[in-house]
This record gives structure tokens, C-alpha cells and sequence, in this order.
């Protein structure tokens, strides 16, 4: 059975263009916007145990639109704090340093607001919506609902299959799409990823 489903929020201006978004509160597209919609089809009639979202308008937005009133924020969600990449693109950053990777070579820091993480303290908060998603399941039929960013999403994923938090780098996710983790005879599984809908 399904226990958590991931939805990752829909377009938003600077994913649409690779910017790294993380902390920066940009809103939906109106693409975006309709991706959001599209996901009432995945999560509207269902009951969820509990429905964490991040707090960037991006995600409560999303859950917004695909039809979903009873949810809370958690920090835990925001995306990976890009630091001193925080808006810009991989070939902007690859222009000083070829061949840069974010999942093998991480971030600088910025300024205060964006003072960067590493993909292992990513890791750690995924880990903590991780106790506190499995907590929540009350038996193989009950659910979680996850809203948050591809990045982070990524990581969580990783984190879900025992797997270092770099191994996320292993998952694409693009926007506006929904995944799901469960189980396999006990085990962690990643049941669907990266679905449009």
C-alpha cells in the first residue's frame, strides 16, 4: 500500500528556467498554477493522516489548488538553502567552475538570508519528516501527504531507501508531479516517481 505521497509544487518562473530556488519565495506560474489543479486528480479524495507542506508559497499554494484544507507547514520542508547560488543557474556557476555539480561539490555561502547547507544537513531535516511521516501512518491502508521541492524531495527519497542524502542525485523530479514511498515485505520501497498527472 501506498503511506506517503510526495507532490512537488508546480512551475514556477525560476524553475522553469533552472535558477536555484531555495529559500527565495517566488510564486507559481500560471503553468504552474494548473499543474497544481491537475494534482486534485492524485490527492483530493483521499484521507490523509497528516499533510506537511513547506512554508515557500510555491508549495502552500500548490496544495491549495489541488484541493486539500487541512494541512500544516513544517520548516523541515523548505528546499536545499542554495547560499551564494541561491538564483542562479548550473551553467552560470559552471562558467567559473567547470564542471560543477551541486550534489557532489555543494554550495558557498551568502548572505544572511541564504547562508547555505550542505546536502547532508538536507538530509537531516528529510530525516525528521521522515519520524515524524512514519509516526502519523495508523496502519498499511493510512497515508502522509508530502508538499515540497524537487531538491528536497530528492534527498527524502534517498533518505526513505537508508541511502546517503547525495544519493538523491540518483532521482530526477520535475515540477508540478507527484511520487510515493511505501513498503515491500517490511521494506522501504519507492513505489512510483517523477508521475505526471
Amino acid at each position: 500500500m501506498v503511506n506517503i505521497i510526495l507532490l512537488r509544487h508546480g512551475e514556477t518562473e525560476w524553475s522553469r528556467v533552472g535558477r536555484h530556488t531555495g529559500r527565495t519565495d517566488i510564486p507559481l506560474t500560471p503553468r504552474g498554477e494548473a499543474q497544481a489543479r491537475a494534482l486534485n486528480t492524485v490527492v483530493g479524495d483521499k484521507d490523509f493522516e497528516l499533510v506537511l507542506v513547506s512554508p515557500a508559497q510555491r508549495a502552500t499554494r500548490t496544495v491549495e489548488l489541488a484541493g486539500l484544507a487541512d494541512w500544516e507547514t513544517d520548516p523541515d520542508l523548505w528546499e536545499w538553502d542554495y547560499g551564494g547560488y541561491e538564483g542562479v543557474t548550473t551553467a552560470t556557476i559552471r562558467e567559473s567552475i567547470p564542471g560543477w555539480y551541486i550534489w557532489r561539490d555543494g554550495v558557498i555561502p551568502g548572505d544572511s538570508a541564504h547562508p547555505g547547507e550542505s546536502v547532508d544537513h538536507v538530509g537531516e531535516r528529510a530525516d525528521r519528516v521522515i519520524t515524524r511521516a512514519v509516526d502519523a501512518l495508523t496502519g498499511e491502508d493510512s497515508s502522509v501527504l508530502l508538499v515540497a521541492h524537487g531538491h528536497y524531495l530528492r534527498v527524502l527519497a534517498a533518505r526513505w531507501l537508508g541511502l546517503p542524502a547525495s544519493e538523491g542525485r540518483l532521482l530526477r523530479l520535475d515540477t508540478g508531479t507527484y511520487s510515493s514511498l511505501g513498503y515491500e515485505h517490511g521494506e522501504r520501497v519507492v513505489l512510483s516517481w517523477n508521475s505526471p498527472v
